[in-house]
Formats: C-alpha cells, sequence, structure tokens
C-alpha cells in the first residue's frame, strides 16, 4: 500500500479494519488535494483561485436518510421521534461492505478535530474516496497542528463514500433511496453512503457533539457567533437562509464561526474550523467578507454555475440549486477569532426568515417567549429552495436543527434556558425575511436595515427604546429605531391591504399553535402561556 502525507504510522488505515488498500493520502494540504481532483475530474478551478465542484442530484443534505444505531446506550437516550432507528446488525454488515468496497481505491484522510475548547473537542479522523471532499472537510474542521499529527488517535471516524449504493434490505435503510448516512454513537463511527454533497461530514460531527455534550452541562448549538471588541460575545439561530453566516461577518466585531457552537460553564466555543456560506446572488458589495473568502484558492465552492471558457463563476445563477456554497476556513476572514472561543454572551438572537411578511424586523422576547421560539424555530420555505415547492410554507426546525438533535429538544431547550437566566441575557427575534407582503408580492427585508437593528440590540441602546406590545405574538416590537424607516418597525403598516395582513396573520399565529401541541407536555404553563396569540384588533 502507497502511503504520502504525514500521519501517526502506529495507528493507521488497518487499525479501522481497511484491507488491501491501494493507498492513503494522509492530511494533504491544499495544492495536491487541488491536483488530485482536477486530475480525477472531480473539479475544476475557476477564473478567481477556488475549486468547484458538482454535488449531482444531491444538492443538501438527506436527513429522511440519516440512521442511528440502536443500543445499549442510545435505546433509551436518543429523541426515536426525530431520529430513525438502525439495528446494530444492520450497520456491521454496511461496515463490513464499505471496507469490501474500499479494497484497491485509494483513500483521502484528515485528521481533524471537532471543538475548539479542549475540555470538550473530539478527534476525528475523515477518509474520503474524493479529493475535493478532502479538502472540504479539511477547510471546514479544527486542524491540528502539523507536528501533532505523527501522534494523532482518533477518537471517531467518518468513512465518505459517494459510489457506494446502500442496499435498503440488507443495510436497513429506505425503499428506493440511494443514500445512507448511519450514526454508531458507541463506537463513534459515521458511515456516509451514496451522496456527494460535503455537508453530510461536518453535520455528522454535529449530531455527534450534540449527543455526548449535554451529559456534560455543554449547550450545542445551531448558530453563529461574533464578539466585540470589548469581549461581549453573541449567538445568532437560525435555519438555512436566514442569515447566520451573513449576519454573523461583521466588520466591527470578531467572528468566532458561522455555523455550530457550544456553550458551557467556560463560555462559547466554535465546533469547526472554517465557514460553509450560502453564495446564491453573493455580491462583492453586500457581502465583502465572504465574497474575498470565496474568491481564493483554497477555497471549495459546490454547484456554482461558472462560464466555460473564462471560468468566471456566476453567483446569481441558481439553474443546479439556490442551496450553492462557499466552504472556506477561518483565516480566510480578517477579523475571525484565533481561538475559536469568547465568554458568555450578552445577547442571542433568533434569526427567521418569515415569506409570509407578518413578523416585525426585531422583537424583544421575554425568557419564556424565547424558550418556546427556540422550541418552535420557525423559519418558512419559499418557491425554488425545494423542488417542487411552490408558493410559501411554515418550517418549524425545532431548536433551530432539529436533524441534528440526538436527544429531546426539551433537554437542549432547559439548558439554554438555564444559562441564558444565569447569565442575564438579552434574546431578540430578527425578521430577515419579507415584508411590505408575502414571498412574491413584498419585499425583503433590507439588509441595511437589519444591520443597524442588530447593532442597536448589541451595544444596548435598543434597550432603551419605546416598545409596543405585537398584538399577534405578543412580544415587544422598538417603535422607532435610528436609521430604520419608521414604518418598517410595523409590519401591518407595510401592507397595502390591511385585511390580507391580518388574515395572513392570524393564520400564522395558527401554524405556531398547531405545531407546538407536541412540546405541551413537556413544557412549564409559564412557556405554553406564551404562545402567540391574536390579543386585540391589528391597529
Amino acid at each position: 500500500m502507497q502511503e504520502t502525507g504525514v500521519r501517526n504510522g502506529a495507528y493507521g488505515a488497518d487499525k479501522f479494519g481497511f484491507k488491501d488498500l491501494a493507498g492513503v493520502n494522509w492530511n494533504l494540504t491544499e495544492a495536491p488535494l487541488y491536483e488530485h481532483a482536477i486530475a480525477k475530474g472531480e473539479a475544476t478551478v475557476v477564473s478567481s483561485g477556488a475549486l468547484c465542484a458538482e454535488t449531482g442530484h444531491h444538492t443538501g443534505r438527506s436527513p429522511k436518510d440519516k440512521h442511528t444505531v440502536v443500543d445499549d446506550l442510545t435505546r433509551d437516550s436518543v429523541w426515536w421521534d426525530g431520529n430513525r432507528k438502525m439495528s446494530k446488525e444492520n450497520f456491521d454488515t454496511l461496515l463490513e461492505d464499505f471496507i469490501a468496497h474500499c479494497k484497491g481505491k485509494t483513500l483521502f484522510a484528515q485528521d481533524l478535530v471537532g471543538g475548539a475548547d479542549p475540555k470538550y473537542r473530539i478527534r476525528t479522523r475523515v477518509f474520503t474516496e474524493l479529493a475535493w471532499h478532502s479538502l472540504f472537510i479539511r477547510q471546514l474542521l479544527i486542524r491540528p497542528e502539523r507536528e501533532d499529527l505523527a501522534k494523532f488517535m482518533p477518537e471517531m471516524t467518518i468513512v465518505d463514500l459517494p459510489s457506494f449504493k446502500p442496499d435498503a434490505k440488507r443495510h436497513g435503510g429506505r425503499e428506493g433511496s440511494d443514500t445512507m448516512v448511519a450514526i454508531d454513537f458507541t463506537r463513534k463511527i459515521v458511515l456516509i453512503a451514496g451522496s456527494s454533497y460535503a455537508g453530510e461530514m461536518k453535520k455528522s460531527v454535529f449530531t455527534t457533539l450534540n449527543f455526548y455534550l449535554p451529559a456534560e452541562n455543554v449547550m450545542p448549538m445551531h448558530c453563529s457567533a461574533n464578539v466585540s471588541h470589548d469581549g461581549e460575545s453573541a449567538l445568532f439561530f437560525g435555519l438555512s437562509g436566514t442569515g447566520k453566516t451573513t449576519l454573523s461577518s461583521d466588520p466591527n466585531r470578531i467572528l468566532i464561526g458561522d455555523d455550530e457552537h457550544g456553550w458551557g460553564p467556560d463560555g462559547i466555543f466554535n465546533f469547526e474550523g472554517g465557514c460553509y456560506a450560502k453564495c446564491i446572488k453573493l455580491s462583492q458589495e453586500a457581502e465583502p467578507q465572504i465574497w474575498d473568502a470565496t474568491n481564493r484558492f483554497g477555497a471549495v465552492l459546490e454547484n456554482v454555475v461558472f462560464d466555460k471558457d473564462t471560468r468566471v463563476p456566476d453567483y446569481d445563477d441558481g439553474s443546479k440549486t439556490e442551496n450553492t456554497r462557499s466552504a472556506y476556513p477561518m483565516p480566510f476572514i480578517p477579523n475571525a477569532s484565533k481561538t475559536g472561543r469568547a465568554g458568555h454572551p450578552k445577547n442571542v438572537i433568533f434569526l427567521t426568515a418569515d415569506a409570509f411578511g407578518v413578523m416585525p424586523p426585531i422583537a424583544k422576547l421575554d425568557p419564556n417567549q424565547a424558550m418556546y421560539h427556540f422550541l418552535s424555530g420557525y423559519t418558512a420555505k419559499v418557491a425554488g429552495t425545494e423542488k417542487g415547492l411552490v408558493g410559501v410554507e411554515p418550517e418549524f426546525s425545532t431548536c433551530f436543527g432539529a436533524p441534528f438533535l440526538p436527544r429531546h429538544p426539551a433537554i437542549y431547550a432547559d439548558l439554554l434556558k438555564e444559562y441564558i437566566h444565569k447569565h442575564k441575557v438579552d434574546v431578540w427575534l430578527v425578521n430577515s425575511g419579507w415584508t411590505g407582503g408575502k414571498y412574491g408580492e413584498g419585499r425583503r427585508m433590507p439588509i441595511k436595515a437589519t444591520r443597524t437593528l442588530l447593532t442597536a440590540a448589541l451595544n444596548g441602546s435598543l434597550k432603551n427604546a419605546d416598545f409596543r406590545t405585537d398584538p399577534y405574538f405578543g412580544f415587544s416590537v422598538p417603535t422607532s429605531v435610528p436609521g430604520v424607516e419608521p414604518h418598517l418597525l410595523n409590519p401591518f403598516k407595510t401592507w397595502q391591504n390591511k385585511a390580507e395582513f391580518d388574515k395572513t396573520a392570524r393564520a400564522l399565529v395558527a401554524m405556531f399553535q398547531k405545531n407546538f401541541a407536541r412540546f405541551e407536555s413537556h413544557v412549564t404553563p409559564d412557556i405554553k402561556a406564551a404562545a402567540p396569540e391574536v390579543r386585540i384588533a391589528a391597529e
């Protein structure tokens, strides 16, 4: 077997069970991974210097194909309402077939770390059959020092084989599916089959930390984070498309991370060492930091359309998918934190892209409302973001990350409630979605206004504003903020058809109430009472 790169010679691929491999390329850096990816026809170098790859028909995660092994560790601890079961026997068969599938192949391996806090990190070895996948995960997780690789001992192993097609009967997957993500928490093994979407790897690390960290009094969170130069940090929860990456990339604050964090006794810490930004309609003017990080050597682009002759990317072209992505390491952001850590946050932001156009651009939540909206995890999906989707649909993803929660949502909510109370944190709901009408009728919330409101919330000045009580959701909404058009703060006033606004707002309130019914037996009466309810006639 041919092996290249820096590695722990005493703990090679054979320790995982691989047999008769042609070779392993260990911990290769950007330049050689570019060469392998291009030589194998996996990807193309575009004019900016980034490496651009296509992911085939999987242009996003496949949450319905994610399976968790049922054993003594997980049987009574996993939230099975939100996770698919897999027998240990099926997993063992899948693992054996993975090993057999790799015979004669040359794999790529990266030894990386999930978690910037040494107390809670997990050492992770990732085997991939694609060179560009190896580069992707290298840019997204935390890299150990080069000299530490010679003694690296993994706690967790991920094997990523897009060319392996699972068999539903043999491996216990879904009938008709060519994809499977299988997790064994006891052995800390993740097997990814049949998908070229690289994001499955990073989310597998997140899911694993989500399983283990609550027992150590650490709250794992699907959020971005930044910190002021005075040391006041903030968290930004939100589902895809709500602005986590964009809004946390603030040139006046230090970026901790854009997607996954932990909040423990010593403060917050990033799980990752890179960013995974949506780049549909990316522009240098609106998002200069993300633009610069995306358009350079070492960035990995997914499904971005480019001119075949000039290789110039067209970030406005969503013909392959609206979910075009850019992956790059944290140092590509000039004001990124070097430690990935910060103190306890002063502010928590819940982001929603309300495509119904009835949520205000910002609202202050009391502690019970905060728990209600955290468990709800609301945003909206619009036509074009998913195959077959027409119009607007609500999306409720509990804790703003249901696909990544191995344990019951109440466990995460209780942890968040404890930390918010202990550290006297202010919680805000920010709508980065639509105003003046639904999607297709109104307009997208001006990002300048969103940034102005966020700045006021983070620097403390917004707490001194005058507030009104929203008649539909009951939370507090500022009546005026310097630099923001006054009518934006009251969505009712932005709609021409007032009756239609009232009808739409009442319908959204009903959607919230229907969705929350599944959590009512797990929360206190105070949290149940924080549910939106039409209290008075709209003014």
